[in-house]
């Protein structure tokens, strides 16, 4: 009889976990310390959104930090909690974005374009200034280096790149960066608009590159295990700049 109750909690427990896992989008307040598949739906959202969040089901610092920014930029009350509104209305946002601009392509379209070679590091086209050249050779050199929040930014040589803490790096092995910037920094650095062989794409929570027609972007990374894509993203609030002459 004295166990009865520690089997009852027990089988309490495990119902409000399912519950949680399984738990639909936008049908409760998602904070620091929850989990489940509604988690998971917020942050393949806000990534998409343009703000670099991982998709692990944990409502953590991370996801916090995102939230955070997508309610600054959306004018509201910034406290890092998701509320059902803000739920929908981030989905809103992506599926605004992906019907009006689905496909990025730079701004002019280069000579010839970059490709990826049998390992997924990128090629430059012959005709390529060798400023272009040599943002490729750098991007490389830590294409497949992981995912590290801040890295980059304390030293050039890291054990891991931030999506900033990345371009910067890139654009200092061509020496067009003396100290890395962040995604905010990004916005006012170089000349505006798309460029004719780099664009720089930035937020003040993201920061990705286009280099000769591909994508440099940790966000590429988490999907194939490579900063490189030729695929394109929404270009939906974020900041086009360019390195000048490039």
């Amino acid at each position: 009889m004295r166990m009865l109750p520690v089997v009852a909690t027990a089988a309490l427990t495990l119902s409000v976990s399912a519950d949680a896992l399984a738990a639909s989008y936008a049908s409760r307040t998602l904070k620091v310390g929850t989990s489940g598949s509604d988690v998971r739906a917020l942050q393949q959202y806000l990534d998409r959104a343009g703000y670099d969040t991982t998709a692990d089901g944990q409502f953590g610092p991370g996801t916090r930090r995102s939230v955070q920014s997508f309610e600054s930029a959306e004018g509201r009350r910034v406290n890092g909690a998701a509320s059902r509104y803000e739920q929908r209305l981030v989905r809103s946002r992506v599926a605004e974005a992906e019907a009006e601009q689905p496909v990025e392509a730079p701004v002019e379209a280069p000579t010839d374009e970059a490709y990826l070679d049998e390992n997924g590091l990128a090629v430059a086209p012959a005709s390529a200034p060798e400023e272009v050249k040599a943002i490729i050779a750098a991007a490389n050199e830590i294409a497949t280096t992981p995912y590290k929040y801040g890295g980059g930014h304390g030293r050039w040589r890291d054990s891991g790149y931030d999506c900033s803490g990345s371009v910067s790096y890139a654009l200092h092995g061509a020496d067009l960066l003396d100290s890395a910037l962040d995604s905010t920094g990004f916005m006012r650095w170089g000349e505006s608009g798309g460029g004719e062989w780099v664009t720089i794409r930035t937020n003040p929570s993201h920061a990705y590159m286009i280099v000769a027609g591909l994508r440099f972007d940790t966000s590429a990374r988490r999907a194939g295990g490579n900063r490189w894509s030729e695929e394109m993203r929404s270009a939906r609030g974020f900041t086009a700049r360019h390195p000048v002459g490039l």
